[in-house]
C-alpha cells in the first residue's frame, strides 16, 4: 500500500480499475494472512480461489461422508434389529416346538395310562367273572335234621383255645405226620408267608361212636412251631403254609389263598394226609353222616365246600350228635 497514493484509492475509478483494486485487496489480504509481502500473481490469486472452492466441495463431500456415515451406522442397526427379530422368532418356534413335544408326550402317557386302565379292568373283569364262578358255593343238596331221628345232645365243647374258639377235651382225630411236606396238594402250594387275598375260615367237628374228636393244629404247616400261650399252643410258624391250614386243635380251618378258588373238605382232608369218604373220616371207619349248617349234607364229604363261617359236622357211626354250633370271634 505505500506504492499506491491515497487519494487514487479514494478518487472514482473505472470498472476496469475497481477490479485491479479489488484483486489488489484480496491478494494484500492473502498475504497478510500468510505472513507475505509480496503479492501473488492475479493467476495465483486465481488459483488460491480454486482450492477453496474445492475446499468447499470438499466439505460437501465430507459432509456426504458424513451423511455415508450416518446410513451406514443406519444399516448396521437394522442388520442387528433384524438379528435380533430372527432371534426372536427362533425361540418362540423352539419354544412352540417344546410345547408341541410336550404336549405330544402328555398325549402318550394319557394313551398309555387309559391302556393299562383298561387292561386293568379287563382283566379284572375277567378274573372276577371266573373268581366267582370258581368261588361261588355250589348247590347243596341239604336235609332236614329230622331226618335223622332222635340226636343226642351235643357234649360240653371244652374251654376256648387261643383263637377264641373252644377246644374239645378229647383226642386227636389223627396225627400230623401225615401231613403234606410241601409238595403241591390238590393245585394247592405251601408258601412261606400266609396268602391273604383270599382269606376266610370255616370249623369242622369230628364224632366217631358219639365220642369228640379233635382236629388238631398244624396241619396245612410243615416243620411247625408252637408258641405256649394261656389258653394253649399256637402254631406261629412254619417251613411253609398251605393255602389249608390249623394254628390251634379248635377245628377252625384257615383259608388264606392268593386266589379266589372255592376249596372242599377233600381238599384239606388231602392236605392232612387222611382219607375221606362216605364210609370213612381219617382212620375212623363206618357210615358217615355230614351235617352242614345245621342240616343234612347228602353227598360225598369230600365235596362239601369250606366257606366263610361254614360250620361242618363229621360223624363215623352211631349215635348221632345233634350239631354243634360256634360262635365266629372277631378276626376269624
Amino acid at each position: 500500500m505505500t506504492g499506491t497514493p491515497l487519494f487514487s484509492l479514494l478518487a472514482p475509478a473505472s470498472p476496469g480499475q475497481a477490479a485491479a483494486r479489488n484483486n489488489l485487496a484480496v491478494t494484500e489480504v492473502g498475504g497478510s494472512l500468510k505472513g507475505e509481502g509480496q503479492v501473488p500473481k492475479q493467476a495465483g490469486n486465481r488459483g488460491r480461489g480454486n482450492p477453496a472452492r474445492k475446499n468447499q466441495g470438499g466439505g460437501n463431500q465430507g459432509g456426504g461422508n458424513q451423511g455415508g456415515a450416518g446410513k451406514g451406522r443406519g444399516s448396521k442397526a437394522n442388520q442387528a434389529a433384524a438379528r435380533a427379530k430372527v432371534a426372536e422368532m427362533r425361540a418362540r418356534e423352539a419354544a412352540r416346538k417344546r410345547r408341541r413335544n410336550w404336549l405330544a408326550g402328555i398325549g402318550a402317557a394319557v394313551l398309555v395310562i387309559i391302556a393299562a386302565v383298561a387292561i386293568t379292568l379287563a382283566v379284572t373283569s375277567n378274573s372276577g367273572s371266573s373268581s366267582s364262578a370258581t368261588a361261588s358255593t355250589p348247590k347243596l343238596k341239604l336235609a332236614s335234621l329230622s331226618t335223622l331221628g332222635s340226636l343226642n345232645p351235643l357234649p360240653s365243647p371244652g374251654p376256648n383255645g387261643p383263637e377264641g374258639v373252644p377246644v374239645p377235651g378229647a383226642p386227636a382225630l389223627a396225627g400230623t405226620a401225615t401231613v403234606a411236606s410241601g409238595k403241591t396238594v390238590d393245585g394247592i402250594s405251601c408258601n412261606s408267608s400266609e396268602q391273604l387275598v383270599y382269606h376266610i375260615h370255616a370249623h369242622l367237628t369230628v364224632f366217631v361212636d358219639g365220642a369228640a374228636r379233635q382236629v388238631p393244629a398244624a396241619i396245612g404247616i410243615p416243620g411247625a412251631r408252637a408258641e405256649n400261650t394261656p389258653t394253649g399252643p399256637f402254631i406261629a410258624s412254619g417251613s411253609c403254609f398251605y393255602w389249608l391250614h390249623t394254628h390251634a386243635a379248635d377245628g377252625i380251618i384257615h383259608i388264606e389263598s392268593p386266589v379266589h378258588r372255592t376249596y372242599t373238605l377233600g381238599d384239606f382232608f388231602d392236605i392232612w394226609g387222611q382219607p375221606l369218604s362216605a364210609g370213612q373220616v381219617g382212620p375212623a371207619h363206618g357210615p358217615v353222616t355230614a351235617l352242614y349248617n345245621g342240616r343234612v349234607y347228602q353227598g360225598n364229604p369230600r365235596d362239601i365246600p369250606l366257606e366263610k363261617h361254614a360250620q361242618i359236622q363229621l360223624e363215623v357211626g352211631k349215635p348221632l350228635i345233634s350239631p354243634a354250633s360256634i360262635t365266629f370271634p372277631s378276626g376269624l
